[in-house]
């Protein structure tokens, strides 16, 4: 075989429609597009979300209230119940062992403990924010709380 040989399939090559080559083309005349109308002139027709004069369906819809920040900071919530269960006196807990002891999915994300529960163990807690009430239970316990 040669490329002088090769061919497309037959069916794969389909000639142009020549729209508005005279009434013998069969698309002469009017074009293939009826007689008169919206739909037969040039950029005729209605945009996609029109409903025949119908308030549309975006408008109908109610729009969201207020707004929404985009640089607030989403935190990782540990409570201390979960720093009394999981870790033995006079561990350090921070992002590396909170993570190895599965409390929190990612390491990617800033850490919270919030004051939930009871602390009896002495823990240095390092984390990237502490709320009052856990930083009280913490310190009551025996323990540390270091954050940036």
């Amino acid at each position: 075989m040669q490329i002088h040989d090769l061919f497309p399939a037959p069916g794969a090559r389909k000639k142009a429609k020549r729209i508005g080559r005279g009434h013998g083309s069969g698309y002469g005349g009017r074009s293939g597009r009826g007689n008169n109308g919206q739909l037969s002139r040039a950029g005729g027709g209605k945009g996609p979300g029109f409903e025949g004069g119908q308030n549309p369906l975006h408008m109908r819809l109610p729009k969201l209230p207020g707004f929404k920040n985009r640089f607030r900071v989403e935190y990782a919530i540990v409570n201390v119940s979960r720093l009394e269960e999981r870790f033995d006196a006079g561990s350090t807990v921070d992002i590396d062992a909170l993570h190895a002891a599965g409390i929190i999915k990612s390491k990617a994300a800033p850490v919270k403990v919030l004051g939930d529960g009871e602390l009896s163990k002495a823990l240095t807690v390092k984390v990237d924010k502490v709320s009052s009430a856990a930083k009280a239970k913490i310190e009551a316990a025996g323990g540390t709380v270091d954050t940036p």
